[in-house]
């Protein structure tokens, strides 16, 4: 051990020991106070601070802060050390320097950006630009109060280099549970841009797999909270994922960041929640086998924009439906005089005048609520013009039937009502239906008519749904968000963003996705215009991760190559410099099973400790009957067949197409040959999705023929076979 090294490690023990026992001394302090119960409402704000910090500081208490940062302002002869923490705290004598900073904090942006060298640094700070030196940047790893590494990646005085991946290395090495973690110690400059974004803006977030685009967005999330405090809350918040498993995957992120009460849903789950419908059970399942479980060989389906799910969640239908419901509104009036007994009348014009002015500021079916209240209220004044009781009963009898009778004459505004009647599912009210109805792909109406008559709605429904909500009935407070974070948004549509614009205050979106892992694109965006055009320039950024922190540096240049030769495309990954085991490219042994084989694989693999360890095959058939194959080995296995709420972790055996947005220590691709993943740019980004699960070994077993796009070049594999 050098002595500049221990000399780092001696001085960060002593500060780790003072943090703690100032840490445990506010503690104490605080829970020797009475918690307060009455009802002053004073003290029952002074009561949620103290509580508030109380739980700070009991979660920092294990790990206090993660790095440190000498930093000398402008104007200032003074070099201060500056510690960066998940919660900041202060020594409670007034006036003493923070012994802790937020992460969050404005100060902290310059732990994550600073990139080295010896120019002056800057951030941005309410009062304005603090520039400045930075003269030590250091990592450390605190657990359980204990001081386990300290890792300088810059230091001016010692002529040090510029900062470098060594400490991310370390991190990146570690083994994976069945848990997303966050990464505040790890936050790389071009991430730390993205999460500090300004709040009305709807970003976009092109992130490689690997890149920690989701753990991003849940960070800017914590940031957001912070920095607008004021003007966003957690339960005004919501994460749209693509699962229940992948929300279970990602649930500790942030708790471990101190952030609570932000809604987690998957888009189908709320708006069906908000329509107040069911979604068909079996939608999920019918789908993915449509899409995913063709014969070997055969490949995926071929995709256009007159399939059902692009079409109905393209702009077109969006615009068709707003000229369904303006063609509905001329036509709502019924055409007859309002007569609710013989000798009195409400002429046509008087009900237009407050339809079409009155209440015109109104969305539809308030309009229609406010309109026939304000009929009831003037038939029963009429009534109190009866000349006697005896006719009063017998007008106000008659009234009732005809009032009901009118009312009927009205469009029932409710969106599955209206939408059944654009697909031909229900009687429409008028030739002009017909006409709107035209515009729809064949084979989609047909199908939709079909689905409708029988009640079914499906996932691919919502987005029309939701529309016709919006545009017959007010969005409450309580249904507005602050924030909408969307991941794997590649497999959203345009129609989707759309109409949660409509949900959200300013526009503020964190929109993040792969679209070389746009598997779905059945129902999913080809490009990122599609949406991006939602939304005028200034309302909108686009942001690009490269550098793939998950995946050796082989595993990525094999998966860059599949990319390249079978989908032509250039949003390749940047590895970090995290060398591993080659990728194996494995042939099934001539005379030996093919379970036999994967079964080998699979026992090579768990000999080396790994925690989480899949085999992905191309199919959920072939998962099921390799999972009961395997189980008397490893009765632990699971099968993920996309009905789970939970992530088990563990050994795990599961169709590729369900391994998005997972990660596995290690790898194995069963079948990956032509027999399995044909010819298709689509195919080769399902391979693709497999490969890049892996963190630190990857291993494809396949049949005789390969597809093009698996092959094994020198320059991105350098070893074949068994190990």
């Amino acid at each position: 051990m050098s002595q500049s090294f221990q000399s780092a490690y001696q001085e960060e023990e002593s500060r780790l020991r003072e943090v703690i026992v100032e840490i445990d001394r506010q503690l104490e302090r605080l829970r020797s106070i009475p918690v307060y119960t009455g009802h002053d409402f004073t003290e029952q704000v002074l009561e949620a601070g103290r509580e508030e910090k109380r739980q700070a500081l009991a979660k920092s208490l294990p790990e206090p802060y993660f790095g440190r940062l000498d930093f000398q302002e402008n104007g200032t002869g003074e070099k201060k050390p500056l510690y960066i923490g998940k919660v900041g705290f202060d020594k409670e004598e007034a006036g003493d320097h923070p012994m802790v900073i937020d992460w969050r904090a404005p100060v902290a942006s310059l732990f994550y950006s600073f990139t080295g060298g010896t120019e002056p640094a800057s951030f941005e700070a309410p009062e304005g630009l603090i520039e400045g030196l930075v003269y030590l940047k250091r990592n450390v790893v605190i657990r359980k109060q204990i001081l386990e590494r300290v890792s300088d990646t810059y230091n001016r005085e010692s002529g040090g280099p510029a900062v470098n991946d060594e400490f991310l290395v370390y991190r990146l090495g570690e083994n994976k549970d069945n848990r997303l973690r966050d990464i505040v110690s790890t936050i790389q400059a071009e991430q730390d841009k993205i999460i500090r974004a300004a709040k009305n803006t709807a970003l976009i977030i092109q992130g490689v797999a690997g890149s920690g685009k989701t753990t991003v967005a849940l960070h800017r999330l914590a940031y957001l909270l912070y920095q607008y405090k004021e003007q966003v809350h957690a339960e005004k918040m919501i994460i749209f994922a693509p699962n229940l498993m992948f929300l279970d995957y990602i649930s500790d992120v942030l708790p471990e960041l101190g952030v609570g009460d932000i809604q987690q849903r998957t888009f189908g789950d709320w708006a069906a929640e908000l329509l107040g419908i069911e979604l068909f059970s079996g939608d999920h399942a019918q789908t993915l086998h449509r899409w995913f479980e063709s014969e070997p060989g055969r490949g995926t389906p071929d995709v256009n924009d007159e399939v059902s799910g692009r079409y109905k969640g393209s702009l077109r239908l969006m615009g068709l439906i707003r000229r369904f419901v303006e063609r509905m509104e001329r036509n709502a009036l019924p055409d007859e005089d309002f007569s609710p007994w013989d000798g009195a009348v409400l002429k046509r014009e008087a009900i237009a005048e407050w339809f079409e002015q009155e209440y015109k500021p109104y969305p539809l079916a308030k309009r229609k609520e406010r309109l026939l209240a304000r009929l009831h209220r003037w038939i029963e004044m009429e009534l109190k013009k009866s000349p006697s009781g005896a006719v009063m009963k017998e007008r106000k009898k008659k009234a009732s039937q005809r009032e009901k009778a009118y009312a009927n004459r009205w469009p029932k505004f409710e969106p599955l009502a209206l939408y059944k009647q654009l697909f031909g599912a229900s009687k429409a009210a008028g030739a002009w239906v017909e006409e709107l109805s035209a515009e729809i792909p064949a084979d989609v109406l047909k199908a939709t008519r079909k689905d409708l008559k029988q009640n079914i709605v499906r996932e691919e429904d919502l987005p029309a749904l939701l529309y016709f909500h919006c545009l017959l009935h007010d969005i409450t407070g309580e249904q507005r968000f602050d924030h909408i974070v969307i991941d794997e948004a590649q497999d959203f549509s345009p129609f989707q963003v759309a109409v949660l614009d409509l949900f959200v205050r300013g526009h503020s979106f964190t929109i993040l996705g792969d679209l070389s892992q746009g598997i779905h694109a059945y129902r999913g965006v080809h490009a990122w215009e599609e949406m991006s055009s939602l939304f005028k320039e200034e309302e909108t950024a686009y942001f690009a991760l490269t550098r793939s922190y998950r995946s050796t540096m082989e595993i990525i240049e094999f998966a860059n190559g599949i990319l390249k030769k079978g989908v032509g495309s250039d949003l390749l990954a940047v590895p970090v410099f995290r060398s591993g085991d080659a990728v194996r490219l494995i042939p099934y042994a001539s005379g030996s099973s093919r379970t036999k084989d994967l079964k080998r694989a699979m026992e090579s693999l768990i000999a080396k400790d790994y925690r989480t360890v899949a085999i992905l095959t191309r199919t959920l058939l072939e998962a099921e009957e390799l999972h009961v194959e395997l189980r008397a080995a490893w009765p632990e296995l699971n099968l993920i067949d996309g009905s789970e709420g939970t992530y088990q972790g563990g050994y795990s055996v599961l169709p590729v197409y369900l391994s998005k947005g997972l990660e596995f220590d290690a790898v194995i691709v069963a079948d990956a040959d032509a027999g399995h993943y044909a010819e298709k740019a689509w195919d080769a980004k399902l391979m693709y999705v497999g490969c890049t699960r892996a963190l630190h070994e990857l291993w494809l077993l396949h049949g005789e023929a390969r597809p093009s796009y698996v092959t094994a070049e020198a320059s991105d594999i350098t070893a074949i076979g068994w190990p």
